[in-house]
């Protein structure tokens, strides 16, 4: 009787959810699919609730192993700066040219929203990345390790609390392009006295 009742309800939900995809394509078919759009309020909920039964309970109960030291948090700030500010900011608003374009956009990981996520969430997304988000599964990447990830979780934990030095102190780590490094070679050697304006 019980799996009775599971497949029952599993129907409804589909039949449910594809009625909701359906009408809410009919109101927005107008639109396209166009990243500069804001998700609607279902599709919000939808990824929110995919997103949660992606990670697995023993991946979501874990802890972070690696303690909140001056160190670990140095260590984390640095591998974020290089890796995660692009898309999140380097005071994790979300607010860059990449995040701008990102459909669902890089969620402030500053309110609690992010901050609420257990040590284990916010590792499993790092390591394992978010399908159909702009998110990128870090884990089992060349040189990665998952004392790194736990690293980033430190410095996640710390993103409310970034001061102003902290955050100068990271765009030194931002990457650059050639061209960046260039111009800033340029304007180094002119401030020396030896290059042109």
């Amino acid at each position: 009787m019980k799996l009775l009742f599971r497949l029952f309800l599993l129907v409804a939900v589909l039949v449910a959810g594809g009625a909701a995809a359906f009408i809410w394509y009919l109101r927005h078919a107008h639109a396209g699919v166009s990243a500069r759009a804001q998700p609607t309020t279902v599709e919000a909920s939808l990824a929110t609730a995919m997103r949660s039964a992606a990670t697995p309970a023993a991946v979501r109960n874990r802890t972070n192993p690696v303690p909140a030291t001056a160190a670990a948090l140095h260590e984390g700030m640095e591998h974020y700066a290089d890796h995660c500010a692009v898309c999140h900011g380097n005071n994790g608003s979300g607010q860059t040219l990449l995040g701008a374009g990102m459909y669902p956009r890089p969620p402030d990981m500053r309110l609690p929203a992010t901050q609420r996520k257990s040590d284990g969430e916010l590792f499993g997304y790092i390591e394992n990345g978010i399908r159909l988000s702009g998110m990128p599964a870090f884990g089992g990447a060349a040189g990665s390790t998952e004392d790194e990830s736990w690293k980033l979780v430190v410095f996640l934990r710390h993103l409310p609390q970034l001061s102003a030095e902290e955050e100068q102190a990271m765009e030194r780590l931002n990457p650059r392009s050639p061209m960046e490094m260039d111009e800033e070679k340029k304007e180094a050697d002119f401030l020396k006295g030896s290059g042109t304006p």
